[in-house]
């Protein structure tokens, strides 16, 4: 499979935020990435993810905390590619409009249209369609992230509840920032700890409509979309695997892992260590996906 021969450098912004959401700090940072050439002035920004530990999960004491998220323990994660970004519309319709592999696709299926706004409205396995397509184009291996990849590179060496520290807010990312109520009962919380109340803007936002990411470059890790990713669920991290690898063992191969927390949820559900479920033959408006792909030693 092919080779990196060409990643440059790039800059951008990481933020974080003291505990009621003000700004604490701002770096100007800089990693390795490649831009995979799609179609005419079509990308897709891969960027480089460092080995190394993370203590995966969340504690019982985490506001949000649900049994499936623990318990914690530390997982090993080699180097490897992500991108940038969730797989934006234009990217999708570029690869949806490839041979057929294994699956049709439809090139124009999200809910909220819009070419660099992530695509939505797509299956566990429309998504590996993608990945097949993807990677015979480009003669490199791409694939869904493991959900240890996935968590290990949302939080870039942070064990805060967000890669932007201890609570989230919606200028800093898309989430719903209101309380929901039901039956004179608050059944979403649209602040996090201290944090502070938001907007709810009811859609997706264009990827890096925010212009900030983690120490790791990544962007729109909380919120506005979900993302699939490889593994098949398990009920919590019981006997799990420390290496980073796929966990297919007792796995429920009826659904699949999904990450990251959307448009459509609190901050809670939002959270590095939130971990969800779907059946990977259904799709959402809120739930789409972003590639990885791995160094072949």
């Amino acid at each position: 499979m092919g080779m990196i021969t060409d990643s440059s450098l790039f800059e951008f912004e990481a933020i974080t935020v003291d505990a009621e959401g003000k700004l604490l700090k701002k770096e100007c940072l800089a990693t390795q990435h490649y831009l995979e050439p799609l179609k005419d002035e079509i990308f897709l920004d891969m960027v480089s993810i460092p080995p190394g530990q993370f203590l995966m999960g969340s504690p019982d004491t985490e506001e949000g905390y649900h049994f499936s998220q623990g318990p914690q323990h530390r997982v090993s994660i080699p180097n490897f590619w992500m991108s940038r970004y969730p797989i934006t519309q234009a990217q999708w319709a570029v690869v949806a409009s490839l041979p057929k592999i294994a699956e049709s696709l439809d090139p124009e299926c999200a809910n909220f249209p819009g070419a660099d706004r992530p695509v939505e409205q797509v299956s566990w396995y429309d998504a590996m369609e993608f990945c097949a397509r993807l990677s015979q184009l480009t003669n490199k291996q791409y694939d869904l992230p493991r959900e240890a990849e996935w968590e290990y590179a949302c939080r870039g060496n942070t064990q805060t509840p967000f890669h932007f520290g201890e609570t989230l807010t919606t200028d800093l990312a898309n989430y719903s920032g209101v309380d929901w109520e039901y039956q004179a009962k608050i059944c979403s919380k649209g602040a996090y700890g201290a944090g502070p109340l938001g907007c709810d803007r009811r859609e997706t936002t264009p990827v890096n409509h925010f212009a900030v990411g983690n120490i790791f470059g990544l962007s729109d890790l909380h919120g506005n979309i979900r993302e699939w990713c490889a593994d098949p669920w398990h009920r919590n991290y019981t006997d799990a695997p420390t290496d980073g690898r796929i966990w297919q063992i007792n796995g429920d191969e009826s659904k699949r892992v999904i990450r990251g927390g959307s448009w459509n949820v609190g901050p809670q559900k939002c959270r590095s260590a939130r971990r969800d479920r779907f059946d990977p033959h259904a799709s959402l408006y809120d739930i789409g996906f972003r590639v990885v792909y791995r160094f072949r030693h």
